[in-house]
C-alpha cells in the first residue's frame, strides 16, 4: 500500500512539473518513485522517507545543474544555434504584407506568421526582411540590412 502512495505522489509531482517547467519538482518525483521501490521491497516507512530525501537531494544537487547547463541557449554557451534560435538573423521573403498585426514570410522554405519588429513599419509582398526574434510561432522581422539602408534596430546592433 505504501508503494502505491509513493507512486501517486511521484505522478502528481511529475504532472505539476509539466505546468512549472522549472526542472525542480521532477527531481522530487524521482525521489518518490525510488521510495516506491523501497516500499515494494518491504522497507519500513522511515527508510522509505530516507530514500525519498536522499534521491531527491542527489537529483537536485547533481542532475539538475547538468540539465540546466545543457538547456542554456547556444548564445550563452557558445555553441551553434539550432531550432528556433537558428532562425534569428535569417533572411525571409515576405509573401503577404507584414505589419504589427499580421503577415506571412518564407524562411528557408518554411512559411511563418510574421509581425513587424517595429510596430510603425510595414513590409510589402516580395520584400526581403531579416528575422530579429521568434516568439512562439511568430517571426518578428525588420528590414533586411543588406538590401535596405539603415541596418538593424538598435537592440540588435
Amino acid at each position: 500500500m505504501d508503494a502505491v502512495l509513493w507512486i501517486v505522489l511521484g505522478v502528481l509531482l511529475a504532472v505539476a512539473e509539466i505546468f512549472t517547467t522549472t526542472l525542480f519538482l521532477i527531481m522530487f518525483a524521482a525521489g518518490a518513485f525510488a521510495a516506491a521501490g523501497a516500499a515494494a521491497l518491504g522497507a519500513p516507512v522511515a527508510v522509505q522517507a530516507l530514500v525519498f530525501a536522499v534521491v531527491s537531494a542527489l537529483c537536485v544537487a547533481v542532475v539538475r545543474p547538468v540539465i540546466r547547463r545543457h538547456a542554456r541557449p547556444s548564445v550563452e554557451s557558445g555553441g551553434q544555434s539550432f531550432g528556433v534560435e537558428a532562425l534569428e538573423g535569417a533572411t525571409a521573403l515576405v509573401l503577404e504584407p507584414v505589419d504589427a498585426e499580421r503577415g506571412l514570410v518564407k524562411i528557408d522554405g518554411e512559411l511563418w506568421s510574421a509581425r513587424a519588429y517595429d510596430a510603425t513599419r510595414s513590409y510589402a509582398a516580395g520584400e526581403r526582411v531579416q528575422v530579429i526574434k521568434v516568439r512562439g510561432a511568430i517571426a518578428l522581422v525588420w528590414q533586411d540590412d543588406i538590401s535596405t539602408p539603415g541596418g538593424l534596430p538598435e537592440a540588435k546592433r
